[in-house]
């Protein structure tokens, strides 16, 4: 079939809206009617730097109604409301022990440009354009495979939820599935975009007595102070590790670091007490430590964190709950756009202007 999706011809492009086709569902698959999507940093990462194949087709936190079932797929029917999330096998050892982010095959699947069987769902003019996250739901239809859909509650506006496939869940499940802070801990959340407010309320929930969010811009602190923060620092106003000293009398047990700026780093870990915990999750160039006094002096870990460590299908519903409870209200961080203006979402969202940009596609 016939659909539009904006098309990155070569690196560093601007999104154009094209026709291009798309083949049907194939054993596995599914095709989904895209409702609105998440404009994401990972898809500027791609854009800008190349991590995938040209042309392409980005867009990775669709939330769509499925249309049309691929043979062997169950659990789903036509007409559910789906959150697209990222691929993964579902057969590695990581995949069957809960930790599908880091799958065997999770940089093939996600950005090799193809899908799991090697093939290609999107052609333009009889040229194979590339799939990103398994999904490229920059578009108006997608196929994906029916492992990267999660089902999710219909009373909840759907174009809303396209954010849970990765950045939301990725900042919430840092803090609820990998640190698990105890309640009546400290947190620290560097950066106040999509993922870090995300992360600042699932402390809230979670218990947390000092969660500490820091960022450079006052208007971001300020949405971090609503939705739970209970102290900001303003990075470029104040000397951050004395401040959060400060606050918690000898630094946090945990901290989530989501700018990937290497100064930021060290000082998510610098900030932390004995034993503390640092997670990272945004994409950080080198990062010079001095490993005896950052890590080895004070017993103190720096890990990766890749997706929140979620299970997409158990974690998304959870969240979509919490919302309904008014716990997790992360609709305050959505600016809605409409989809020819893909190219300013892009440019409100690098600016600050907005904090999590979503395409109203369908």
């Amino acid at each position: 079939m016939q659909i539009k999706a904006a098309v990155t011809v070569k690196q560093g492009d601007d999104f154009k809206w094209q026709n291009v086709d798309l083949t049907d569902p194939a054993s596995g698959e599914i095709r989904v009617r895209i409702v609105a999507t998440g404009v994401c940093h990972t898809d500027a990462v791609a854009r800008d730097l190349g991590i995938a194949p040209f042309p392409i087709v980005l867009g990775h936190e669709g939330a769509g109604v499925v249309e049309a079932l691929g043979a062997g797929v169950t659990g789903l029917e036509i007409g559910d409301h789906v959150v697209l999330s990222f691929a993964h096998c579902g057969e590695c050892d990581h995949c069957l022990t809960g930790h599908p982010t880091v799958c065997g095959t999770f940089n093939e699947l996600n950005f090799g440009g193809a899908m799991e069987d090697g093939s290609h769902r999107l052609q333009r003019d009889n040229e194979a354009l590339a799939t990103f996250f398994g999904q490229s739901s920059f578009a108006t239809h997608a196929v994906v495979s029916a492992r990267n859909a999660v089902k999710v509650d219909r009373e909840v506006e759907l174009a809303m939820l396209g954010p849970l496939g990765c950045g939301i869940q990725t900042g919430a499940g840092t803090v609820l599935n990998r640190l698990k802070p105890e309640f009546g801990s400290s947190i620290v959340v560097y950066g106040c975009g999509a993922v870090g407010l995300s992360a600042v309320m699932a402390a809230k929930i979670i218990g947390c007595q000092r969660i500490i969010a820091v960022d450079v811009n006052e208007s971001r602190l300020a949405l971090a102070r609503e939705l739970g923060a209970t102290h900001t620092v303003n990075g470029k106003q104040e000397q951050t590790i004395e401040r959060v000293r400060e606050i918690t009398g000898n630094g946090s047990e945990y901290a989530v670091e989501t700018t990937g700026v290497p100064l930021v780093v060290r000082q998510s870990l610098q900030a932390l007490r004995p034993l503390g915990v640092s997670a990272i999750v945004g994409v950080t160039p080198e990062v010079t430590l001095d490993v005896h006094h950052d890590l080895m002096a004070e017993g103190k870990s720096l890990i990766g964190v890749i997706e929140g460590d979620s299970v997409p299908r158990v974690f998304i519903p959870q969240l979509v709950a919490y919302y309904k409870e008014g716990r997790f209200p992360f609709d305050k961080l959505v600016t809605l756009y409409p989809a020819d203006q893909i190219n300013q979402a892009f440019e409100d969202s690098k600016n600050g202007t907005t904090v999590k940009p979503v395409l109203k596609i369908g």
